[in-house]
């Protein structure tokens, strides 16, 4: 898939799931994947699969990531995100191996994050975790 396409799939995707209500399914299908989303007050987290994944899965994910971002943060708000990005990056990446979820325990997710709050090093992109 080019850039392009990449960036028209990407903004079908948002449009749609703005445009939806809150009494509406949080599960819809755009081509060939499924997109799982929720809104957390003005934040939307939105995870697109394969369709073999489970559904409940990965919203109970996506909840897990936020009261992970929540607990780092303290209440977490799009500022945070916007500002910390690299941190909230690195969270997930403390969740996710290789695509796949392996970390839902959200002390085991803070610790390292914690330890690089103290470090006062940012984040590695190139460090093994």
């Amino acid at each position: 898939m080019s850039v392009e396409e990449r960036r028209a799939l990407e903004g079908e995707i948002v449009r749609k799931c703005l445009a939806r209500s809150e009494k509406q399914c949080s599960f819809v299908e755009q081509r060939n994947y499924k997109v799982i989303y929720r809104r957390y007050a003005s934040l939307f987290f939105i995870v697109g699969v394969d369709g073999d994944e489970n559904e409940l899965a990965i919203l109970e994910f996506i909840h897990c990531l936020v009261e992970t971002l929540d607990r780092y943060f303290g209440n977490v708000c799009e500022l945070d995100l916007m500002f910390n990005l690299e941190m909230a990056h690195f969270v997930l990446d403390e969740m996710l191996v290789n695509g796949c979820i392996f970390e839902t325990n959200k002390a085991n997710v803070l610790q390292p994050v914690q330890l690089l709050d103290r470090s006062g090093d940012p984040p590695d992109d190139n460090t093994v975790t």
